[in-house]
């Protein structure tokens, strides 16, 4: 007799969704005993990128597309958990200067965040995506995902990424520079080519140094290279040096994007095709790869993974912060006491405060154990390194709303505090952040001396703006600096009309 299988063990609902510059992609799929089952693609051309003018502002007709598309993928996936959800940006919604509204009408779509990750961490992500769809080899591999915007660049082994970068050229952008007409002369392939190869400068030492043993392409735009590479049957398998260079020249020769059915390019493909064949072309000449083979893994496939380790403990924002802590040569033992202070504090008003989900958690507690790492550059007002750290540093795992959230805890766990401090987060960020900073702020305050030990036997309680905190009478009496701490905490938090009543 077989026993029940666990809750466990049932397979859970997963979806990501990928608001490329390009495309918009979306991925339903099974999760159980740590591997993904797809149940359903979606896909649309919303060329989001396209969408911007000379400013980086996204444009009303854009931003219509994009949403439109979005009804349709919330139809999916309304149903399921907004735990189980991922939604990603890249770089559209990086350089748009008025993404906040586009991404505040895509979360009331869709009814879940949106997540604008930067360069790397959409790289890390990708290929993670792709090293799952591939067979387990020993060796570096590297990987190339060329985007509407950006084109991102991994070295990689196994599942871990050892060198990303994301690079300021892609298929869109490319195609509205070099072919806006469709017209694919010698001299305009041989201009993109030259800027990609500009591009790709930055890089190419490090990578060629880095060295790897196999090349894979994910992305759309190398799946409709491969795909005319085995039409006119110019490689035996993949895409080699001399396959790209043979297709060069047909596209030369064919002369108009619009003919290029002649060789199997789709419809919604041919516009940009002549852009991405020159940034892979590009490629392959300034990191002399001689071929390389498709994957069907990218980003979303990536994102759905990496909320899958996120379950199974393996996030690599965990990770990510304790290399902050080795890096930057954290106080180990007080960032533990600082966090388990907090943590304490956190249980008793998050009923009160809002602040249930395990997200603020996870928050409060990066933030307790980076809340120094600016003592690494300095005392003078280490707070402020510590915050430029936090919003600067590449963090793996992290998107931008997230490093912005912990650079704002890491700003406010000392000295000023008044809402000014709060107000680039947005509208419904600010209260819940800044009731977790005031918690910070108070378990560093108890643990001022740095010794390590527990804290005093305090409670908490908390109606709307109002905190209590009440401590044994003769403790306060015992320790007058704290007792005077408290004090002058009362008086700075109420610059952002927090009211701290202390109990004696």
């Amino acid at each position: 007799m077989t026993s029940p299988k666990s809750s466990q063990d049932a397979p859970r609902l997963l979806a990501a969704v990928d608001l490329g510059s390009n495309s918009f992609h979306m991925v339903v799929a099974q999760a159980a005993h740590g591997e993904i089952r797809t149940i359903e693609k979606m896909g649309e051309k919303v060329q989001l990128g396209g969408g911007l003018d000379s400013d980086n502002y996204l444009s009303p007709e854009a931003s219509e597309r994009g949403l439109a598309c979005l009804q349709r993928f919330a139809q999916r996936i309304r149903s399921m958990k907004a735990d189980s959800v991922r939604v990603v940006g890249t770089n559209a919604l990086r350089a748009a200067r008025n993404a906040d509204h586009f991404i505040q009408a895509a979360e009331q779509t869709l009814g879940c965040p949106v997540e604008i990750v930067a360069g790397r961490e959409e790289a890390r992500l990708i290929y993670l995506g792709v090293s799952h769809t591939l067979s387990d080899d020993i060796g570096p591999r590297l990987v190339i995902d060329i985007g509407g915007g950006s084109t991102e660049f991994i070295i990689g082994e196994r599942f871990e990424a050892l060198e990303t970068e994301s690079l300021h050229m892609g298929c869109v952008s490319f195609r509205n520079s070099y072919f806006p007409d469709g017209k694919i002369s010698r001299k305009r392939m041989d201009n993109a080519i030259t800027h990609a190869r500009q591009e790709l400068l930055n890089i190419q030492q490090r990578f060629r140094r880095r060295g790897w043993q196999s090349c894979v392409g994910s992305s759309g735009s190398i799946k409709a290279i491969a795909g005319v590479v085995s039409e006119l049957r110019l490689a035996r398998e993949g895409v080699t040096w001399e396959a790209m260079k043979s297709l060069r020249k047909r596209l030369i020769d064919i002369g108009k994007a619009d003919k290029l059915d002649s060789i199997g390019v789709r419809e919604d493909r041919r516009s940009i095709f002549p852009a991405g064949f020159a940034i892979l072309y590009a490629a392959f000449e300034a990191l002399d790869i001689e071929s390389l083979s498709f994957a069907d893994g990218a980003l979303r496939e990536g994102v759905l993974y990496d909320l899958l380790g996120r379950d199974n403990h393996e996030d690599v924002r965990e990770r990510t912060i304790q290399a902050l802590q080795g890096r930057y040569s954290v106080d180990l033992d007080h960032a533990a006491a600082v966090e388990a202070t907090a943590t304490r504090a956190l249980k008793e008003v998050s009923p009160a405060w809002g602040l249930e989900s395990g997200y603020y958690h996870n928050l409060l507690c990066w933030a307790c154990r980076v809340h120094e790492i600016g003592l690494a550059l300095s005392h003078t007002q280490y707070h402020k390194h510590g915050a430029y750290l936090m919003t600067h540093s590449d963090l793996p795992g992290f998107s931008q709303d997230d490093q912005r959230a912990l650079a704002t805890l890491v700003r406010t766990h000392r000295r000023k505090f008044h809402n000014g401090l709060f107000k680039h987060l947005y509208t419904d960020e600010i209260q819940p952040i800044k009731r977790l900073a005031v918690i910070l702020r108070l378990a560093v305050l108890l643990q001022h001396a740095r010794t390590g030990e527990a804290p005093p036997p305090f409670s908490l309680s908390a109606k709307g703006p109002r905190l209590t905190i009440a401590l044994p009478d003769d403790w306060l009496q015992a320790h007058p600096l704290t007792r005077a701490d408290l004090i002058s905490e009362r008086d700075t938090i109420k610059q952002a009309d927090i009211n701290l009543v202390v109990q004696e």
